[in-house]
């Protein structure tokens, strides 16, 4: 049974309305998200209450998503607010009165439950085991540390994109000395968390600012794939598109391609935010999560209804069982063809002719499950349906490089179509790790011609090595005219990879009488 609920993120710069579905089966999934820029923060007045302007804004946004809301017969609604709200000494009225008008009914997040709810959200939906997170908002930032996916420490500091803005920046370019007086503020606020400093962990960065750069830097390199979740940046990058931004002006930060219109106001304070939070930590990186406050609120109303919904150990699972669903893979040829590969890939380490690693089983395992997906689109083309889909599709739990290694294996249909997927990711990978995604490919590939008929019927391999060949002998529950022919013209790309012969014996299982 679905579970369909709308949140509504009230925060200091933008008013989002996000819905999402969840199907104990097919897990969460993003069906409709609209935002409107509100900049509520710079309705408050010099006593801290939001003027009558700011609420008459937030009532406006309110009333559209109501309209939607009712459009898709949502009944589950979830409106939060953040710093702007929580911030004004007004608060109380502001909550009454959105009551009366729209029937919405908000909650004031506390600091410690926005910073708790964006890092709920950062271990469901990424890889990273320890990290350090940061959200900034347009009047408030929250940072987290957490150690194998348990939360350490968290903390919300009164300020955020557009404060630091309004504080900090007398004009519509910041000026040197403006810089110099923002990066003490910034530094000895962060230092003041002894927990901080020097974890030596990647800073997994959440909410509209990082996405920003995210994108900017993509376009920067003339990123070959799609998505900015889990989009992966080192010191230097960071670094160069932070310096970039600070020296642009106001018309060259609106021509600037990946900045969203709404954020070049702001961006340059946001940016100079992660560059000083990056030499605090002394981080391994620095990537971008596109699950956040909004999600985090989902995961833990799911995490009341259902058992375990969501395990944050199991991330890539999730994302697997959604793309089963939504490209109808059929579970039990996909553990067939798992099965099939896996024994393959143990025979022939035992043989010496390839070396098993963790890491590779791990590809192994995934890529024989969504093996030439995209003939859900098209059997004449799957294999560039499948690299597609892998490649350009935003999947939790595994970084980008990962994913076009998982995209090459999982559409592997020759060596000339794998150097032409490879192309645009020209110095990606290592010849080393190349041999490897191939040859896993081509096995994976012989393993799918094995169950030929998609009755599963090898059930048994065994392998033995002599002289410069390798012998297979196939015990098999049937009749396996479509596996002989499909598995002996699929071979040679195995046998190329390699470089020796492989002699394939089906042998029938008798049955008893």
């Amino acid at each position: 049974m679905k579970n369909t609920t709308a949140v509504i993120d009230i925060g200091s710069n933008t008013i989002r309305l996000v819905l999402y579905e969840y199907d104990p089966e097919k897990g969460m999934k993003e069906i409709e998200n609209i935002k409107t820029v509100a900049r509520l923060k710079s309705y408050l007045d010099d006593d801290q209450n939001l003027t009558d302007e700011g609420i008459e804004i937030l009532e406006e946004a309110l009333l559209a998503f109501n309209e939607i809301i009712d459009f898709h017969k949502i009944r589950d609604i979830r409106a939060a607010a953040t710093a702007a709200v929580r911030q004004a000494k007004n608060s109380d009225e502001i909550v009454k009165k959105m009551k009366e008008k729209t029937g919405i009914s908000i909650k004031i997040l506390t600091e410690e439950e926005e910073a708790f709810f964006g890092f709920l959200a950062v271990i469901h939906s990424t890889p990273v085991m320890s990290a350090v997170t940061i959200d900034i908002g347009g009047g408030s930032t929250e940072v987290t540390y957490y150690e194998h996916k348990q939360l350490q420490h968290s903390h919300s500091f009164p300020f955020g994109a557009v404060s630091l803005k309004k504080d900090f920046m007398s004009g519509e370019q910041m000026t040197k000395s403006e810089r110099k007086k923002l990066i003490k503020f910034i530094r000895d606020s962060f230092l003041s968390l002894d927990w901080l400093s020097d974890k030596k962990v990647p800073i997994v960065a959440i909410g509209g600012s990082a996405r920003n750069i995210a994108q900017i830097h993509q376009q920067s390199v003339n990123y070959p794939i799609a998505s900015v979740h889990q989009y992966w940046m080192n010191e230097n990058d960071l670094k160069e598109v932070n310096d970039e931004l600070v020296n642009m002006t106001k018309d060259d930060l609106e021509k600037l391609d990946g900045l969203s219109s709404d954020r070049t106001d702001i961006i340059a304070p946001a940016s100079q935010v992660f560059c000083e939070l990056y030499d605090i930590v002394d981080a391994k990186g620095f990537m971008f999560s596109r699950k956040g406050l909004r999600d985090g609120i989902v995961f833990r109303e799911l995490m009341k209804k259902y058992a375990a919904p969501l395990d944050k150990e199991k991330v890539f699972l999730s994302s697997m069982n959604e793309l089963a669903f939504d490209y109808a893979i059929e579970k039990s040829e996909a553990d067939h063809m798992i099965s099939l590969a896996t024994e393959l890939y143990s025979h022939l380490g035992a043989l010496g002719e390839l070396n098993e690693s963790e890491k590779g089983l791990q590809l192994l395992k995934r890529a024989a499950f969504l093996y030439y997906l995209g003939e859900y689109i098209d059997s004449d083309s799957s294999s560039q349906h499948t690299f597609y889909i892998i490649a350009n599709r935003s999947i939790d739990g595994v970084l980008h490089k990962d994913r076009i290694a998982l995209a090459l294996a999982a559409s592997f249909k020759s060596k000339s179509m794998f150097q032409q997927f490879l192309e645009p990711f020209d110095g990606w990978f290592s010849d080393e790790e190349l041999h490897e995604i191939r040859l896993i490919g081509s096995l994976i590939k012989l393993a799918y011609s094995l169950n030929g008929s998609k009755r599963n019927l090898i059930n048994q391999i065994e392998m033995r090595k002599k002289g410069e060949k390798i012998y297979l002998s196939l015990f098999a529950e049937g009749r396996t005219l479509a596996e002989e022919y499909q598995a002996n013209k699929q071979k040679k790309h195995l046998e190329k990879t390699l470089k020796t012969s492989l002699v394939l014996d089906f042998i029938p299982i008798k049955q008893e009488a």
